[in-house]
């Protein structure tokens, strides 16, 4: 098998410890840990056969990180080096002479090598080395008489390693087997067709290997003479196909030889109806099948059919092919990495035919699940991780065809700063079920401590479960108070921080006290003569024990009487034999235990009945014995004594339950030794009796008691139910998984079965899409779930065939699905000569979660050196200013959509040009955009008539409500209405001089240096962190030409902006004022403000695709008034506001 070259470990991050308590980060790189050298085979030994005597080699090549030391195993133990059996220097095994069976030290067995380095150890696959054998004959030819015409079929058999190639000889030569009507098959048939006189003779068959040949002994053929006339008879199969088992890849004949007047026309189908591979299978001979390269799909039924040609006369004969095939895996382990006290589970799951044995090997040596480390099926659990349980871990798939194995590894890493154990850890004994737990706390870092965790299982045996408490940091000592009596424990204490889990306390064993037993012993009454009976007894299971039992109490009595005797037996007693008894009495019988705490519970009265004094020929006592098949069924089996001289003619048989009348007797025949007791109550004592008879008399009668386990059943309502479990804890995994995670109850000492997971959306109305799941583990990842939807869960457990109520609903949602697409309708927008506004709508489908964007702009020369400027908005924000621009470039801004899951795809890039200065001021009035130039910059903010339509809708309303504030304020300023209409024209007047001046190019602020001094403004007051509204809230009207404003509107326009300011001097008083002017395609702005420029651009960096950091990238930031995080316009309530440069978009000449 070739070797299979996996990583030994994926990195992955630390999961959660105690649930949701403790999360144990990883605070670095743990040298030596992250980065460790693969080890792997590359050669593996393989199954051998050889001859006494004969040298072979078994290889074995490793490959890893050296020093690299190789062992060999031989049936599990280790294989010494002598003269004879030698390690080469490249790892291969090599025996100079083969051992035979005989030898002191036979060689054949399976062998493994072991190859080991710094990391760990792993073992190799299984190889089998047998010796070449032949054995005697099973079946030799037998002499036949055959008549002419007819055919004749001899058949050997031998079983040899490795398989014998089986020829024929007639008369002791050689039989030619090139003729149609001869055929030799592989499985030491020979079949012979149209048998002549030439055919008459000495058949034999020569069995031969490699290393031996063996002759059979010799049949004779004899033909005899055909008849003049042959009569006609229907097809008759002589020697039908064989139910085979094959292994895969191997070669399988069905014989299928039939006889008939006219000759058979012999044809081949499957019984499943399933057309029989063409490729692999041909006829040999006259109508044997051969399948060549078995394969698992020729596994079925083989049916052969005999047909008389031309007629509806057939019959036919079957035989089923079984392919064995070795393991093979469908679901390999992965390597992990975990925290110290963390979790690691491998899955590994195999499959072949017959179904493969799972077992996991640590560094070679095979896992016994007990305590920490436990075994589910197919899955390796390894609870409280501590340093030594980093190694390489294997899981090894065997059937009888093979041997596979798979790799992975366990890296545990350990915090520098954890804390030291605790220590001086003490237990004291309270009672029968508690144990007080006592420990001080670490000497390291003890301050820190913010959990403890104590661990306890059973001392003695295997397969031991281990339970874990958590407890706060302010107690040192802790009651363990659900334990089994008289059983050892043993403790240990793990102390947590947030940094890591300490290492594990010492560990103590300590015991509980004992308690009265909790159930007696179940007794068995029989008589050997009139005047005894002898009580029998089993031993308590452990479970119920509770102790060491000292005594037995027998109490007996005549049913007729109250008096009853007391015997004391020693508690190492199990049967007991009462004498003087009378004859034909009733006696009622009951036995109690005791431990050296006290007596337990009585058994119920058992009755029996003295045989007559007068029965001398009545059969003895059968033998009894009861076993429960279920909660409703008792098995009843007997053996008749074998001494007995007595003649039974059959038993009878009687049972009632406990305080219930007797039913029976149930006649049996003497051949009867079982008998099945059904339709019984669970939980139930009850008694069976049992006697032989004869047709003399009732012979001496067998008395027995048992109890039926407990199962769900309409008759046991009395039994109260068990708790559900408690704590559940659900956590979304992915936008389709959640993780739940549970505990048992408390105080149940019951073998838990499994447990179900009830799980649907909450407010399902139909109840047959409640999905309902199996698990033996206090966790489960539920899967297939809807993405972004709210979910409700429910536990209950199955323990004794009872099952608990459901556990209180816990809610939780799965995550939302990572946007599948980027966000549509981007656009971008020039604002002013260094600030562009984008906006966008969110990705397409009404369940996309967004909680973040992620805006990437770029000129074309940093997007080609792949430096890209980075933004991020908040998921309920789709807009953004990109400030700083430079002129003359062309940006190429893209955006994504992000959420808790994940990132979507970038948008489209969409190009924004930003137009040097000089074009601006080069020229008295702005040029209009014509539309070659708007195909070309495709990042300008193009608006189509419906939107042009929404927006005039828009500011029809805005300047309405305008104009009724305005009304209002000049109603309620009575007293100012003449200096505001004052105010009013000089506005007027002004407005004229400053559209002059620009029209002829003279200095702004000398022309508006007067008007604004006296000028008072009706519009209210801006805030300062007001917004643009992209949506029409303003009469600011943005098309393909850019930004422009109504010339017929006398409303003053107050734009906020930081940058490119120019300062105005002003002695005597600062003046905060916008004028803005409209010309069609022209978007004029005035300000000033006394205030230094802006600062620089800002500095871009390398920005590879992907995910985006949590923060906004942007140099050179201080002083300067970015929208950070808000997605709007944003100024600080301290700015001032002055006459500025004008600014004027104006498309290139064309």
């Amino acid at each position: 098998m070739a070797p299979s070259l996996r990583p030994l470990a994926r990195l992955r991050p630390p999961g959660m410890l105690l649930g949701a308590l403790l999360l144990l980060p990883l605070l670095g790189p743990v040298p030596g840990v992250w980065c460790f050298s693969e080890l792997f085979f590359i050669k593996e030994p393989q199954d051998v056969t050889v001859t006494r005597k004969d040298p072979v080699v078994l290889d074995c090549q490793a490959n890893g990180e050296v020093p690299i030391k190789v062992t060999w195993l031989k049936n599990g133990a280790k294989v010494s080096e002598n003269k004879r059996i030698q390690v080469l220097s490249n790892g291969s095994l090599y025996i100079s002479e083969v051992e035979g069976r005989r030898g002191e030290q036979p060689d054949e067995g399976f062998y493994q090598c072991l190859a080991m380095n710094k990391y760990g150890a792993i073992l190799s696959q299984k190889a089998h080395l047998t010796l070449s054998t032949l054995s005697a004959f099973e079946v030799q030819p037998i002499s036949i008489e055959v008549h002419e015409g007819g055919v004749a079929r001899f058949a050997c058999k031998i079983s040899s390693n490795p398989p014998a190639v089986i020829t024929w000889e007639f008369n002791r030569t050689t039989l030619p087997i090139t003729m149609d009507r001869i055929t030799a098959l592989p499985t030491g048939v020979l079949q012979i067709y149209d048998v002549g006189q030439r055919d008459a003779g000495n058949y034999r068959c020569v069995a031969a290997t490699v290393a031996h040949r063996r002759k059979s002994t010799e049949a004779s053929l004899t033909v005899i003479p055909a008849k003049e006339s042959k009569s006609f008879h229907t097809p008759t199969i002589i020697a039908g196909p064989q139910n085979i088992t094959t292994s895969i890849h191997q070669t399988v004949v069905l014989e299928c030889m039939a006889t008939g007047n006219p000759k058979p026309i012999i044809s081949w189908s499957r019984l499943d109806h399933k057309s029989i591979d063409v490729f692999n299978t041909r006829v040999l001979g006259n109508g044997n099948l051969m399948v060549s390269d078995v394969k698992l799909q020729h596994a079925g039924v083989y049916v052969c059919r005999a047909t008389t040609p031309g007629t509806r006369n057939f019959t036919v004969a079957m035989a089923t092919l079984t392919v064995l095939a070795p393991p093979s895996f469908v679901e390999w382990p992965e390597s992990l990495t975990r925290p110290r006290a963390g979790t690691a589970r491998f899955v590994c799951q195999a499959e072949g035919i017959p179904s493969p044995k799972m077992s996991w090997l640590k560094n070679g040596r095979k896992i016994h699940s007990n305590g920490r480390i436990k075994m589910y099926n197919s899955k390796l659990v390894i609870n409280q991780i501590i340093p030594e349980d980093d190694a390489i871990y294997q899981c090894m798939a065997e059937n009888s065809q093979g041997s596979i194995l798979s790799r992975a590894r366990l890296t545990v890493v350990m915090s520098e700063d954890r804390p030291s154990a605790p220590y001086n850890v003490h237990a004291e004994t309270m009672s029968s079920s508690a144990i007080l737990l006592a420990w001080e706390r670490p000497l390291y870092n003890s301050d820190k401590v913010i959990a403890y965790s104590v661990h306890y299982m059973k001392a003695e045996g295997l397969n031991n479960e281990e339970y874990q408490v958590v407890i706060g940091n302010d107690t040192t000592h802790y009651i363990i108070d659900d334990l089994e009596p008289a059983s050892n424990y043993t403790f240990y204490i793990v102390a947590y921080m947030p940094m890591g889990a300490s290492q594990m306390s010492d560990h103590v064993i300590q015991n509980t006290l004992e308690d009265v037993p909790l159930r007696p012993p179940e007794i068995s009454l029989t008589s050997r003569s009139p005047t005894d009976i002898l009580i029998s007894w089993l031993p308590i299971p452990a479970k119920y024990r509770r102790g060491q039992v000292v005594l037995y109490r027998l109490s007996f009595r005549l049913s007729t009487e109250n008096s009853i005797q007391v015997l004391e037996l020693p508690g190492t007693t199990h049967e007991h034999l009462l004498q003087g008894l009378k004859p034909d009495s009733v006696y009622l019988v009951r036995i109690t235990a005791a431990t050296r705490v006290g007596l337990g519970e009585s058994s119920v009265w058992t009755s029996h009945r003295t045989p007559k004094a007068t029965s001398m020929k009545a059969p003895k006592s059968p033998e009894l014995h009861l076993e429960p098949l279920n909660c409703t069924t008792i098995s009843v089996t007997w053996q008749q004594d074998a001494e007995d001289t007595a003649a039974v003619q059959g038993y009878k048989l009687f049972y009632k339950e406990e305080g219930q009348q007797e039913n029976g007797p149930i006649f049996l025949d003497t051949s009867d030794l079982l008998y099945t007791l059904s339709g019984l109550d669970p939980r139930r004592k009850y008694h069976v009796r049992l006697l032989a008879y004869n047709n003399i008399e009732d012979g001496y009668q067998a008395d027995q008691t048992v109890s039926t386990p407990g199962c769900v059943s309409v008759r046991d309502r009395m039994v109260p139910p068990p708790p559900p479990p408690h704590h559940l804890y659900a956590k979304a995994n992915t936008s389709s998984s959640i993780f739940l995670h549970w505990r048992r109850p408390a105080f149940t000492t019951a073998q838990i079965i499994n447990y179900t997971i009830r799980c649907n959306p909450v407010g399902l109305q139909n109840a047959s899409l409640v999905l309902y799941l199996q698990t033996s583990e206090t966790h489960m990842l539920v899967q297939g779930l809807e993405p972004n939807t709210r979910y409700e869960f429910a536990v209950r457990l199955h323990v004794d065939q009872l099952s608990s109520p459901w556990s209180p609903v816990v809610y939780h949602s799965t995550l939302p699905e990572a946007p599948a697409g980027p966000p549509v309708g981007v656009k971008v927008t020039l604002i002013e000569d260094d600030t562009a506004l984008v906006s966008w709508k969110p990705p397409d489908g009404p369940e996309t979660v967004v909680t973040r964007y992620t805006i990437l702009y770029a000129s074309r020369k940093a997007w080609i050196a792949g430096e890209w400027q980075v933004l991020h908005r908040e998921g309920a924000i789709t807009m953004a200013l990109l400030e700083n621009l430079v002129a003359g470039n062309v940006y190429i801004v893209k955006i994504s959509a992000s959420n808790e899951v994940g990132e979507g795809p970038f948008s489209n890039s969409v190009e924004l040009a930003v137009l040097p200065k000089e074009t601006s001021e080069s020229n008295q009035r702005p040029k209009r955009l014509d539309s070659a130039d708007a195909k070309v910059y495709s990042g300008y903010y193009h608006l189509d008539q419906k939107s042009m339509t929404g927006i005039a809708v828009g500011v029809g309303i805005a300047l309405t409500c305008i104009l009724i504030c305005v009304l209002i304020l000049i109603y309620r300023s009575k007293a100012r209405k003449s200096s505001a209409s004052k105010t009013a024209q000089n506005g007027a007047q002004q407005s004229s001089r400053t559209s002059a001046s620009l029209a002829s190019g003279n200095e702004v602020g000398k022309n508006l240096e007067g008007a604004v001094e006296n000028e008072e403004s009706l519009m209210p007051m801006i805030m300062p962190n007001s917004f643009i509204d992209a949506k029409g809230g303003t009469d600011l009207i943005i098309n393909s030409y850019g930004p422009i404003i109504k010339s017929n509107s006398k409303k003053k326009w107050f734009f906020f902006q930081d940058s490119k300011k120019i300062k105005v001097e002003q002695p005597q008083r600062r003046f905060t004022q916008a004028v803005c002017f409209y010309q069609p395609g022209t978007t004029v702005l005035i300000s000033d403000e006394d205030s230094p420029n802006s600062p620089g651009q800002t500095t871009s960096f390398p920005r590879p695709f992907g995910v985006a950091a949590d923060t906004e990238h942007s140099a050179n930031s201080e002083g300067s008034h970015e929208t950070g995080d808000s997605g709007r316009f944003s100024h600080e309530s301290n700015d001032e506001i002055h006459l500025s440069s004008v600014i004027s978009t104006t498309p290139p000449a064309s």
